[in-house]
């Protein structure tokens, strides 16, 4: 009696360590996000170039279903996109500068050399061109989106459309329309 008494008490421990364990690696996998530094420049209607440090903080990923949902949000026009990424939770950040503004859908996909990265965000991340005297304020351009190109042996580079406009095509892709008239081009993306 008393051997089977001392098997139960070992048996509960032992299931009990083991759940510990796997709730152990499960909020670690949940709590490991990742960050990328990235330099940013534009070139100026006047010939200079602007340049500024850019951070990409990633808390979440989102799933096929969320990209799904995504496009058809796009596709439906109008506010529709906003709004579905305004009612999500923040999913991560991006840093220009002293601004910081949240990312509300983080997707990642394979390449033949590495990653590619899809951060959007539910309100412009800047106005480029914005700032000048002659600027005028664009209807729609209520969207930021950050692309990451991620090459596994080298720094990466990418985009930034800091204020954009975004539809569907025919082949069911995402086009952008940016607010500026210049790229924002990224180079050295790296994991920090």
């Amino acid at each position: 009696m008393r051997r089977q008494h001392l098997f139960h008490i070992l048996c509960a421990c032992a299931c009990g360590a083991a759940t510990l364990a796997v709730a152990a690696t499960f909020a670690a996998a949940q709590g490991r996000g990742e960050t990328y530094a990235a330099d940013a420049a534009v070139k100026r209607p006047n010939g200079t170039t602007a340049s500024a440090k850019l951070t990409a903080t990633i808390e979440t990923f989102a799933t096929d279903a969320d990209r799904d949902a995504l496009i058809a949000a796009v596709g439906k026009g109008g506010t529709a996109a906003r709004d579905l990424l305004a009612s999500r939770k923040d999913a991560g950040s991006i840093q220009v500068g002293a601004t910081k503004t949240p990312v509300k859908y983080a997707y990642a996909r394979t390449t033949g050399s590495g990653r590619l990265i899809t951060l959007v965000t539910a309100q412009p991340i800047h106005f480029v061109g914005g700032d000048l005297p002659d600027a005028k304020p664009k209807a729609r351009y209520d969207l930021g989106l950050v692309l990451l190109d991620l090459a596994a042996s080298k720094p990466g580079s990418g985009e930034v459309a800091p204020a954009a406009k975004v539809k569907v095509d025919a082949q069911k892709a995402i086009v952008t329309e940016d607010y500026g008239a210049e790229a924002v081009r990224l180079s050295n993306v790296v994991r920090q």
